[in-house]
């Protein structure tokens, strides 16, 4: 299992609308079957740490390209995902490799 997590530094003041927007986009991905269980951050300078900043999770058993022959994105997705760009600085993903029982070493 994988953990995935992609941060998004926003223009000043835009870390709620951002966080609002891509949950939107990510549930539309979610309830088309392309997406696991999902959780949505946000620093808007309420919270201790960098400000400006939103963090998309999730996890998931295998990666696939999002170019993968076959795979229907969902207009809709591709929509929501435009309405935030605008607000966006940067952006960078991660993966990381989850610790589960069966990988744990005494």
């Amino acid at each position: 299992m994988y953990l995935v997590r992609r941060t998004y530094k926003t223009k000043p003041g835009e870390a709620r609308r951002v966080a609002s927007l891509v949950h939107k986009q990510v549930q539309i991905y979610h309830d088309a079957g392309h997406r696991e269980e999902f959780s949505v951050a946000f620093n808007a300078g309420t919270v201790p740490g960098e400000n400006n900043i939103v963090i998309l999770e999730w996890t998931t058993a295998a990666f696939q390209s999002p170019a993968r022959e076959g795979n229907n994105i969902p207009p809709a997705a591709m929509e929501a995902g435009a309405a935030y760009r605008p607000y966006i600085e940067s952006s960078h993903i991660e993966f990381w490799e989850l610790l589960t029982p069966n990988k744990m070493q005494d």
